[in-house]
């Protein structure tokens, strides 16, 4: 009887170190955003996740030999985005200013790029008539949204309070991107920082989530599907995908949710990229020649970059179940 109580305590001390453990975290994530330096974790996160797209969408462009000058804004404005999620971390005059700007230009970019790929599945044979095909064979449908999200955090972090700014001075140095809103709703660009603090910047960063593990998803989805799913392992991005976009929609109702299963998913989406980051490597390594024509195993062997880009979305759900819940 001792040993079996002794072995029930010893297992709820560890529960409640755990326990432990998760709220030090968030009150430490709470003083994070309070003191303003979460605006340069976010601008960080920004920057790189547009880097890895970036280079995604390079060779995929490459393939596409770059038939339009359009095909390059990506790329370009991937790299700028990077270093302007990079310099804003680090300067407070850069993330107001040119983080949004740059932030706002790709979001547009991704926007007609979004446009250029549907038109580009409406070109194939057969168009829209064969949806399932020319969706799998054609330009990748979501990759140009999926590249936005990276911009949508960019602009989200040039909205918040930067450590060191007082609320007095917030005020005084409004957001550059406010002229451009009708006066009824300029008063909302001071508004985020009470988001954050009350707990309900955490639906932001859940739409977020739920958006980039769909996007992420699909293409995931369509890039096996091209393979035949030679693999099992193949239907595991699709399948915790979806787990996760459920998870982050219902995390906006459901503390639970948002606390206890939201974590758990997201872990298992940034193992699950990490896994496949090492598949896709080796499937690069595999092709003829190996590493000896490294640059063309890599334009035309699998995606690389993409399991990445799916445990960055799994970044983003950690991210979001950490922060505190509205009300709560």
């Amino acid at each position: 009887m001792k040993s079996t109580r002794t072995t029930q305590d010893t297992a709820a001390n560890g529960e409640n170190d755990l326990t432990a453990d998760v709220a030090t975290v968030e009150r430490r994530l709470a003083q994070h955003i309070r003191e303003g330096q979460f605006q340069r974790s976010l601008s960080l996160v920004a920057g790189f996740s547009s880097a890895i797209a970036g280079l995604e969408v390079s060779y995929e462009h490459y393939r596409g030999s770059y038939s339009n000058p359009v095909m390059y804004t990506p790329v370009i404005l991937s790299g700028a985005l990077f270093v302007a999620g990079v310099t804003g971390a680090i300067n407070r005059r850069a993330a107001r200013t040119v983080l949004p700007a740059i932030s706002a230009i790709t979001l547009v970019d991704c926007l007609i790029g979004f446009g250029f790929h549907i038109r580009g599945i409406q070109r194939k044979p057969g168009g829209w008539r064969l949806p399932v095909t020319n969706i799998v064979m054609g330009p990748p449908l979501f990759a140009p949204l999926l590249f936005g999200t990276s911009a949508y955090l960019g602009l989200v972090a040039s909205f918040l309070r930067r450590d060191g700014t007082e609320g007095s001075s917030h005020h005084r140095h409004r957001h550059p991107l406010t002229r451009f809103l009708p006066e009824k709703l300029r008063h909302h660009e001071v508004t985020v920082l009470q988001e954050a603090r009350e707990g309900r910047f955490q639906k932001h960063m859940a739409i977020a989530t739920a958006a980039s593990a769909f996007f992420s998803g699909v293409e995931a989805l369509y890039s096996h599907y091209k393979n035949n799913f030679k693999y099992k392992a193949q239907w595991s991005p699709i399948i915790i995908a979806a787990a996760l976009i459920a998870a982050s929609l219902a995390a906006l109702r459901s503390r639970w949710t948002a606390k206890k299963l939201l974590p758990v998913v997201s872990l298992l989406a940034i193992a699950d990229g990490s896994v496949g980051f090492a598949y896709h490597a080796r499937g690069v390594v595999r092709r003829p020649g190996g590493m000896k024509h490294a640059l063309y195993n890599v334009m035309y062997g699998p995606p690389i970059f993409a399991p990445l880009l799916f445990a960055a979305c799994g970044f983003l759900g950690a991210l979001t179940a950490m922060l505190r819940t509205e009300n709560k």
